[in-house]
């Protein structure tokens, strides 16, 4: 914490690099942003955490109308002044209640496990692969590529098409490096119109940060355009969706060296893990279902969870919890050379800090235990039947929301982690999604059942 003179001195620093306003934006139970706008001369109680909000106005906060407020404490180590408005500093915060860390929030959340991984003296690097389709939003509410040239049936990498995106591109990746992220790679996904971007991991707490910030920067250079640029996780239903794929290591604390990696040759297993990370694994293989209503947390997003669907090649998506090496069919994967496990069926709209939280969770809890998760699976399952399956004891992943809510209900390790009230949060939420969704009459059915009978 700062002392008043060294957040007078800061504020003294913004001012002098033109900033007016500055942000604390917290998260609601979906991974949106919220905060209220503080000039510069009040930033000194704006640090200390002077808004207060009505919680009852955010999904997911865990307030009723007669509550009293909460509070926003900005994360002054983690600011950034906006690059396309530099009138303006963000700031990532935290709710508090009465002075103490409100439980019902997902950074709150994150921060709690963290904390336990420190009490292991580890803590959690994370990589967050950053896909997104910049798409037309028309008048009739529908999406379109913009770009009437990008109608590869298979346009992954394609450069042509990557070219002809380059300007917001450009925008997007100059304001990455600016910010020190490292960008590392950028290209032009499997879908028309979609773009991966790729930085440097970072510990879990400020790569969660940064992927918020992250969409609401690519959706910023995209309104410049005309253009929006959409993280819903499969908004086409021919063509691939939008993952946002976790790579995590557990990294010791004094040393800063990377616990899960090893020599291959070492590895009985021959993925290049060590036995910590094998453990890790398995804790998120026992969690897997539960975990995927955090990591997939739309109606939307189990259009992408699917083996095939509308197209006429594999999805890529993961459909099975289940681990190996450089196969994709499974939820968890070992990249080439080992050293750390790439969760595959986070997505695009996932709220990061709540999927973080409980993915860590799990790893630590399969570490405490010891657990072993079998041999990794090498085949194309996307080809194994009902029966292969079961005889390989490879479990599907929930294929709707509503499996998954209920996984995420069913399970007690959720409530442990989150506490009972921000675990209740996401399943009323989440549960309402789906029966809006479901009591809804679609176009398909329209098209399908209003002449037939």
């Amino acid at each position: 914490m700062m002392t008043k003179d060294e957040l007078i001195q800061k504020q003294e620093e913004l001012k002098a690099q033109g900033v007016k306003y500055c942000v604390g934006a917290y998260v609601d139970i979906h991974g949106v942003p919220k905060g209220k706008f503080v000039p510069i001369d009040h930033f000194v109680h704006f640090a200390l955490g002077s808004e207060l909000y009505t919680g009852y106005a955010l999904d997911g906060l865990g307030q009723s109308p007669n509550d009293d407020e909460i509070a926003s404490v900005p994360d002054l180590e983690r600011g950034t002044i906006l690059p396309w408005n530099k009138e303006v500093a963000f700031f990532p915060a935290d709710n508090t209640f009465k002075g103490e860390p409100y439980e019902i929030n997902t950074r709150v959340a994150l921060k709690k496990v963290l904390g336990q991984a420190a009490e292991m003296g580890y803590g959690l690097n994370l990589g967050i692969e950053c896909e997104v389709f910049v798409v037309k939003y028309t008048e009739d509410g529908t999406l379109e590529i913009p770009n009437d040239d990008d109608n590869l049936e298979k346009a992954c990498y394609d450069v042509k098409r990557f070219m002809d995106r380059y300007e917001w591109l450009d925008k997007v990746s100059t304001v990455i490096n600016d910010l020190g992220w490292d960008l590392y790679s950028l290209d032009h996904e499997d879908a028309n119109s979609q773009f991966e971007f790729d930085f440097k991991y970072a510990d879990a707490l400020t790569m969660c940060d940064r992927f918020i910030f992250f969409r609401m920067m690519a959706k910023h250079y995209a309104a410049e355009e005309g253009l929006l640029a959409t993280f819903m996780p499969k908004p086409f239903a021919n063509k691939t969706g939008s993952g946002a794929h976790f790579n995590m290591s557990l990294y010791d604390l004094e040393t800063g060296s990377n616990l899960f990696e090893c020599d291959p040759a070492e590895d009985p297993r021959g993925l290049g893990l060590t036995e910590l990370g094998y453990q890790f694994v398995g804790g998120v293989l026992k969690h897997g279902p539960a975990i995927c209503a955090a990591f997939a947390p739309t109606v939307n997003s189990y259009k992408r969870l699917v083996r095939r669907g509308l197209m006429s090649y594999y999805s890529w998506a993961p459909v099975f919890n289940s681990y190996g090496k450089n196969n994709r069919t499974n939820a968890l994967r070992v990249p080439m050379g080992g050293g750390r496990v790439e969760s595959r069926n986070a997505d695009a709209a996932c709220n990061p800090y709540l999927a973080a939280t409980l993915v860590l969770a799990a790893g630590l809890e399969g570490i405490r235990e010891g657990i072993d998760p079998g041999e990794a699976q090498e085949e194309n399952l996307y080809e194994y039947s009902s029966q292969q399956l079961a005889d390989a004891g490879i479990q599907e992943l929930p294929r709707d929301l509503n499996e998954a809510v209920k996984e995420f209900s069913d399970d007690p390790f959720v409530a442990e982690v989150l506490g009972k009230e921000l675990r209740d949060e996401f399943i009323t939420y989440k549960s309402e999604e789906w029966r809006q969704y479901h009591q809804t009459v679609s176009q398909w059915e329209i098209d399908r059942y209003a002449r037939l009978f």
